[in-house]
């Protein structure tokens, strides 16, 4: 096949020629701290800074005062629940997540269980959403935080965060979602889907590792929660450390460039998306789609193939780039997660594979990926069938 094809974007994606553009000056020759008010080098880094907090919130619908930049979504997503928990401990012992959810998330409501908080794990329906009734039922007076992702990492299930959010604040508490996948790949408008605070990342949406941002809502009243970083007070006191600033400047340019290009992008991807479970069907039986397709992330297509193991599967596709599931805690060789919490390893043996699709997926790489992929299928049934 030559060069091999990338089908792995949930893992990460390639920094976008213009966002690397955008950065490079920040590296050399505007290399200033914003924290360094005396001077032009640290004006202009500021300036850049808060450009970028513009451009990311205004993706999101939010305000800039909003935008608190990290290093990733998993440090958003601990100071997102730690945070709200430190500041709110004198007012509940009792915190909500889902069986499904990313493990910053699970592990973070882990470290509060071990300190003595309660800590619900939500179950979720076959298709990967929520039941709302059995959210409704698992709230108390006692309940101050709730965190549901906005897109599955794995299975690309796309949550209703409007009747969740509304069903948790009826009863007071708050709501969190980690919107990794989903940043700049749907739309999200944080007032009106009534999230109060919201993880994202930059390198999942073609931007560099190592830079974040958490939402956090300013008003209505203004959110409670504490740092988790101490240090210079950077970022209103809420993350302290030096800026990172070529990092955030690449995280706005994401930003920017995905409020231009993604109804476009999405419509597109999802064509290709459909393009290649069309091909699979027709080219094999004994295939399954984990997760909902009617609410899924427009790149992402997530399958079973029966009567194969996982690992031979992989190691036959070595020159297309695809996953088993989360690239943050791979390599356990346990069944995933998200995919026991659907109940889709249960009885049948079979290899999942997580197809995630990007902005420089082609036709071309679809119809060598399914070529492929039903031809090793094929043989792996006919050499190593698993019973």
């Amino acid at each position: 096949m030559g060069t091999p094809i990338y089908l792995d974007y949930h893992a990460t994606t390639p920094v976008d020629p213009r966002v690397l553009e955008a950065m490079l000056p920040y590296f050399t020759e505007r290399f200033g701290n914003p924290a360094s008010k005396g001077h032009a080098f640290g004006w202009r880094a500021q300036e850049a800074v808060e450009a970028a907090r513009g451009h990311v919130a205004s993706l999101i619908s939010a305000s800039s005062k909003e935008i608190v930049f990290t290093s990733g979504a998993t440090e958003s997503n601990n100071l997102a629940i730690k945070g709200v928990a430190c500041a709110l401990k004198g007012q509940g012992d009792h915190v909500i997540t889902v069986v499904t959810e990313h493990k910053s998330v699970l592990d973070s409501c882990a470290r509060l269980e071990r300190e003595g908080w309660k800590v619900t794990r939500l179950p979720v329906e076959p298709d990967g959403f929520v039941n709302l009734d059995v959210l409704r039922a698992s709230l108390t007076d006692g309940t101050v935080l709730v965190s549901v992702m906005a897109a599955n990492n794995e299975i690309g299930v796309l949550q209703p965060l409007a009747d969740i959010a509304a069903i948790v604040h009826e009863r007071g508490a708050l709501l969190h979602t980690d919107a990794a996948q989903a940043f700049g790949k749907v739309p999200i408008d944080v007032a009106a889907s009534g999230v109060d605070l919201l993880s994202l990342t930059a390198h999942k949406c073609y931007g560099p590792k190592g830079t974040g941002a958490l939402y956090l809502r300013r008003q209505r009243p203004r959110l409670p929660i504490e740092c988790q970083i101490d240090g210079g007070g950077h970022e209103g006191g809420l993350r302290s450390g030096t800026l990172n600033v070529p990092g955030i400047v690449g995280l706005g340019a994401c930003a920017e460039i995905a409020k231009r290009t993604l109804p476009e992008e999405s419509v597109r991807l999802a064509g290709l998306r459909d393009r290649l479970l069309e091909g699979l069907r027709a080219g094999l039986d004994g295939i399954r789609v984990n997760g909902s397709l009617e609410r899924r992330l427009p790149h992402n297509l997530h399958v079973s193939f029966d009567g194969i193991e996982g690992e031979a599967l992989l190691m036959a596709l070595g020159d297309i780039a695809v996953s088993t599931g989360s690239a943050c805690s791979s390599g356990s060789g346990a069944p995933s997660h998200v995919l026991q919490g659907i109940g889709a390893v249960a009885d049948r043996a079979g290899a999942s594979i997580r197809f995630g699709l990007g902005r420089w997926t082609t036709d071309a790489d679809i119809d060598a990926a399914l070529e492929r992929v039903v031809t090793v299928v094929r043989s792996l049934r006919e050499r190593h069938p698993v019973a």
